[in-house]
């Protein structure tokens, strides 16, 4: 999507036209199989697109339209996955959130994206379901998240004969969300995954980053300001 654009319900047509609708309601269903698929740097404007799908509106067909002129420029990408970027079959996890970005709701937006060998396996970006009350506590919630769909993949893994041997590191960028993640006191955050899910010495492991390793994730799955921090990001188009 362009820099700096968010979608809003105030742009929302309820009596809409038959064509607008059905042309915009095509385009969201077409990204959402490409967004599934391969295309996980669609994440963080199919997440928007999709909010709108019952009342879209002029603004809400431009952003479309704008994904789709993104997406002719960038048909011949693709996921390549290679054994010699790390340890081959290693599943590791970047994650990320940010806070009250929804400006209607003021819910937080999580991302993450689990790697192995090399390129992407599984990512998800959306918006969160209740209102955080803080930066380390919408981070913490993401990397609850992160942290099922590891445990999840490392099943899948271990019936396909690719146990994995070693802990899954989800890197964060947040240390109160790491420390939090480290303490075994139960906390009623609405949405509570213990420490035992996402720091188990047998599944995963969360593990503090700088900010620069985690900016690839915000590229792809996160909303700006995060373009004015990476500008010399190759993943520009996709946003």
């Amino acid at each position: 999507m362009k820099p700096n654009t968010r979608l809003s319900n105030n742009d929302c047509e309820p009596n809409s036209k038959p064509d607008l609708h059905r042309r915009y309601r095509g385009i969201v269903g077409s990204l959402c199989y490409l967004f599934t698929m391969t295309r996980h740097d669609l994440a963080w404007s199919y997440s928007e697109l999709s909010q709108h799908v019952q009342f879209p509106g002029i603004a809400h067909m431009e952003a479309a339209e704008h994904v789709l002129q993104c997406l002719r420029d960038t048909w011949n990408e693709s996921i390549t996955y290679t054994r010699g970027s790390r340890n081959p079959n290693e599943l590791w996890c970047w994650v990320d959130a940010d806070w009250a970005g929804d400006t209607e709701t003021r819910r937080s937006h999580t991302g993450y994206i689990l790697m192995m060998n090399g390129r992407p396996v599984s990512w998800k970006s959306r918006r969160q379901d209740n209102v955080s009350l803080s930066t380390s506590e919408a981070k913490f919630i993401a990397a609850s998240q992160a942290g099922q769909e590891a445990l999840y993949l490392r099943e899948t893994l271990k019936d396909f004969g690719y146990q994995q041997q070693n802990a899954t590191e989800i890197y964060e960028d947040n240390l109160a969300c790491v420390v939090m993640s480290e303490n075994s006191v139960r906390r009623n955050f609405g949405f509570t995954l213990t420490s035992a899910a996402i720091s188990c010495a047998n599944s995963s492991r969360l593990v503090l980053s700088n900010s620069s390793l985690c900016a690839h994730i915000k590229w792809w799955l996160m909303p700006l300001p995060s373009l004015c921090l990476h500008p010399h990001s190759s993943a520009t188009a996709a946003l």
